[in-house]
Order: C-alpha cells, then structure tokens, then sequence
C-alpha cells in the first residue's frame, strides 16, 4: 500500500516507524521514532499513544520495469532478503 498509494521507496515502505491500533485497550501503539507531529496530531483528535518496541518484521522484494529487482530487509532484526 505505501508503495502504490503513498509512492514511497521499498526502503522507507519498510523501515519506516510503524504503528499499531489496538481496539482493546483503545490505544495506538507506535515505534520509536515515530513522527511527532503525527502524534501530536492523533492525541489531538483524542487518541491514547503508546510507545512500544519493533513492531513486526518485514522483507520486501519488488520487481521493477526494467527486470531488476528492488530488495530490502528490515532493519528490525538481523534479517535479509534475496530473489529468485
């Protein structure tokens, strides 16, 4: 989604700090690093931030016009990726 919708790099689609809605409790967990004004704007809007260690890992391997493959491991872990 981030890459068709938001046009965002395969590296920032993945490394970028992720959040985490949470129905019960109601409360919007997020990474380190998240962006403060996001958080800033979500409390606002009366939402109840937390903070909270790596959310998840991903790998992604994006195939591009030209034939050449795009890859990105997650800087969450000791992780790696690599095509066919």
């Amino acid at each position: 989604m981030n890459l068709i919708d938001f046009n965002m790099s395969l590296d920032d689609a993945i490394n970028k700090p992720k959040f985490h809605h949470q129905w019960f409790p109601d409360e919007v967990r997020v990474e380190k690093d998240f962006n403060a004004e996001t958080r800033k704007m979500l409390e606002g809007m009366g939402y109840l931030i937390k903070d909270r260690n790596a959310i998840g890992r991903t790998e992604g391997i994006r195939i591009l016009p030209n034939g050449k493959r795009d890859t990105i491991a997650d800087r969450r872990g000791d992780d790696s990726v690599a095509g066919f």
